[in-house]
């Protein structure tokens, strides 16, 4: 992602007002004032709500006769500063979680369409770097954000986070530190070719544990692979993580051979730039969401979003786990 500039402002820097072509050219900025909010909520919802009390604070302003010269740093920073204050009463909200929390998935068809901020949002949010982002105290979640996913310079990360460009500095170190001492991904996309593979990976993988095919299904895992499961208290979950190929081989078969019994499909798609699926209902409603991390051509991690608070922006969500 580009840092911030002054894109649609004259070239004397003016603001050219309310209702012409410039503020509705604004529009351009909502995926990436999503990718933003979602970087550090984790909600698609939430950052849907910040995006729009974004353009609202704009419309606001320029109504009162301010001067907006560079609407896409206002918009930024009005949106960091949103996800500022909602990380702090979200931190707790999330120490009282029942269970693994995950983020709400942002899914993307097979086909690539969807809403555009969706389809555009940076491959670097996979639901593995939002988790280890739980662990960063909200300015120091902005501030990795912006510089790490974004590639925003200091001056702008200071400015849209109220901070002094030195203190931007010693907080993403300070971040950075906390981060690689547990990190086990990456955060840069996938390549194209790296892309077709785990694509390829996750369709044979889905078929075979469809099929109940063990032997397939233990030659795809990772000995150490995980699974991850949030159900937030509402869904049956198999414990708070599983570990290890024959384990979670055992539970993959299971649960797609009751998901046979009870009709249930499974449709390939991107979560998060990562290869994965959503599971639905006869009656078509989403019962789950599942991502892939596929590295070094074997499956390392599953993770499983059955939580019925995280799928409604998806659809009509199933009872079915809930029965």
């Amino acid at each position: 992602m580009s840092s911030a500039g002054s894109g649609g402002t004259r070239a004397d820097g003016t603001d050219p007002g309310p209702g012409s072509a410039d503020e509705m050219d604004a529009a351009r900025y909502r995926p990436l004032l999503f990718s933003i909010a979602y970087g550090m909520t984790g909600s698609v919802g939430d950052a849907e709500d910040m995006v729009q009390d974004a353009f609202l604070g704009l419309a606001r302003a320029r109504q009162a006769g301010t001067t907006i010269a560079a609407p896409k740093a206002y918009l930024t920073t009005a949106v960091t500063r949103l996800g500022i204050n909602y990380m702090g009463s979200a931190r707790v909200r999330r120490e009282m979680y029942v269970g693994d929390w995950l983020p709400e998935p942002v899914v993307v068809p097979a086909d690539g369409s969807g809403p555009a901020e969706h389809v555009e949002l940076t491959d670097s949010l996979s639901m593995a770097f939002l988790v280890l982002l739980e662990a960063l105290s909200p300015v120091e979640r902005a501030v990795f954000v912006l510089r790490e996913v974004f590639g925003y310079g200091y001056p702008d990360v200071a400015m849209m986070t109220g901070k002094t460009e030195v203190n931007c500095r010693q907080i993403f170190a300070r971040a950075r530190q906390r981060i690689a001492a547990e990190r086990q991904v990456t955060a840069d996309p996938p390549p194209p070719r790296l892309r077709a593979e785990g694509e390829e990976l996750a369709r044979r993988f889905f078929e075979a544990a469809a099929g109940g095919d063990m032997a397939a299904l233990l030659s795809m895992l990772a000995p150490d692979v995980v699974f991850h499961g949030d159900g937030g208290g509402k869904v049956q979950v198999f414990g708070k993580l599983l570990a290890g190929r024959e384990r979670v081989t055992r539970l993959l078969v299971g649960v797609f051979r009751r998901s046979l019994a009870l009709s249930i499909s499974l449709q390939p798609a991107w979560v998060n730039g990562r290869p994965g699926a959503v599971r639905y209902d006869a009656q078509g409603r989403v019962v789950s969401v599942l991502e892939l991390d596929v590295v070094d051509g074997v499956i390392q991690a599953i993770r499983s979003v059955s939580n019925p608070d995280k799928l409604g922006h998806l659809g009509p969500v199933s009872d079915i786990g809930l029965l």
